[in-house]
């Protein structure tokens, strides 16, 4: 079959939504994704190593907090949603969305592994007519150079046999006003080709579709995106240092510089930067750079700042403690929220775990409290062989803690309750406006 009637037939099997969709990861991307898909009546196959999601997903429960159960349960229902560790099956879905973590390895290089190995699954099941589309976050050129490459290495070529594109996730988990389906998403494809069926196949799920020239500029987008995110945190962290040594009020001053209708973006400061993209993004454009022999200096110095912001909150803390004659070793210290951002029970990256690491080394007795997160567990991100659970949030509970570290403002924690019974609070959210007796602003 030639080029033109492989993108023809796919083409027309995906503006009449009889294209299979399979999705690779079904996390915090590809399950709000594979969710879009499902409601607008085509037929998704997700794909996941992790058979706890399968379970959950088979049988109608979302693992996610911010995912309504009821929404999986009705696709699942309807036979519209399936999903599988049998990765021999990526023959069977039209187009495939590659939605797998990118992370970073302890020098701060790009860990391709999970690209790789994803990609190297497709490759033994690629077939004529199929359209692929990576999501993750990666360094520009990733798409045409990594990934095609290896799918061409089954002697089928992109443009010709299969189609290649790469389209930037952007959730934002939790986000009330903005999400999977409205929020634009830009596309690019390898070749036209390309392009042309991954934008039609958005457009089928999403509200808008950007199209820009190429794969590589796709990649640059995300990447521009959160690096400018992680500059403006750490600027507004260093001044938040800054302005505590001029007797300033950091979160005073945003308010009144908010009131400006031009020219100024509000960023707030906080115990440092967490998430999946912010504390990573950025590094995968400083490794690219360096092939190029430039030096991404904002971009490293943002991230320099942002990695000290623990240091500060624990100096903060032992500072407050050692002003009623306390230590760090020995005192009950309480973690007011382990996830990266409010309202959601997503751990990445959170700067509570490397806060709660030193802590525990300084000899502190740790708990915390965390709506979304029921069980602190054993993981890459937490290497700490110490498992905690949520406590409850109590008069008790909080006054016979040392002091409460607010690390995330959840919605739902009564601030009141903490404010009347705490011994001291180190507050890093600016949760608490006015001055009080038991009071921190860190």
């Amino acid at each position: 079959m030639s080029s033109s009637n492989h993108k023809n037939n796919l083409m027309k099997k995906i503006q009449n939504a009889e294209a299979m969709i399979g999705v690779i990861g079904l996390g915090y991307v590809g399950l709000p994704l594979a969710l879009a898909y499902a409601e607008k009546n085509f037929q998704v196959l997700g794909f996941d190593v992790d058979t706890n999601k399968i379970k959950a997903l088979k049988s109608g429960t979302s693992y996610i907090s911010h995912i309504d159960a009821g929404n999986v349960k009705q696709v699942v229902q309807s036979g519209k949603l399936s999903a599988t560790t049998d990765f021999s099956r990526l023959g069977e879905p039209d187009a495939i969305i590659i939605c797998v973590p990118t992370p970073l390895t302890p020098q701060l290089d790009p860990d391709m592994s999970y690209i790789v190995k994803t990609t190297g699954q497709i490759r033994n099941c690629l077939r004529a007519g199929q359209l692929i589309v990576l999501e993750s976050t990666t360094y520009p050129g990733t798409t045409e150079e990594l990934v095609r490459n290896m799918l061409e290495q089954t002697g089928l070529k992109c443009g010709r046999d299969f189609y290649l594109a790469f389209s930037p996730e952007r959730e934002d988990p939790g986000n009330k006003n903005f999400y999977t389906t409205t929020i634009p998403k830009v596309v690019g494809g390898v070749n036209k080709d390309s392009g042309d069926l991954a934008q039609t196949l958005y457009e089928k799920a999403i509200q808008q579709a950007v199209r820009v020239g190429n794969a590589r500029t796709a990649e640059a987008v995300k990447l521009t995106e959160n690096i400018f995110r992680a500059v403006n945190i750490a600027m507004v962290n260093e001044l938040k240092i800054i302005y505590e040594k001029m007797d300033i009020d950091i979160w005073e001053v945003l308010d009144a510089a908010s009131t400006k209708p031009f020219g100024f973006m509000r960023f707030n400061p906080g115990p440092g930067w967490g998430g999946h993209c912010i504390p990573l993004d950025p590094f995968y454009l400083t490794w690219k750079a360096r092939e190029c022999g430039i030096d991404t200096k904002f971009i490293e110095l943002a991230g320099e700042v942002n990695r000290l912001m623990p240091g500060y909150i624990i100096g903060k803390l032992q500072q407050a403690l050692n002003e009623k004659g306390k230590s760090i070793k020995g005192s009950k210290l309480m973690i007011l929220g382990l996830a990266y951002k409010k309202d959601i029970n997503d751990t990445r990256e959170t700067p509570a775990f490397p806060i709660m690491s030193k802590l525990r080394a300084m000899g502190a007795k740790l708990s915390y409290h965390d709506p979304f997160v029921a069980e602190l567990k054993r993981t890459r991100q937490w290497p700490e062989a110490l498992v905690l659970k949520c406590q409850k949030l109590t008069e008790k509970t909080i006054a016979d803690k040392d002091a409460i570290i607010i690390i995330t403002d959840h919605t739902p924690v009564d601030y009141k309750l903490v404010a009347r019974h705490a011994r001291l609070i180190i507050d890093s959210r600016g949760v608490y406006k006015k001055q009080m007796k038991n009071l921190v602003k860190a």
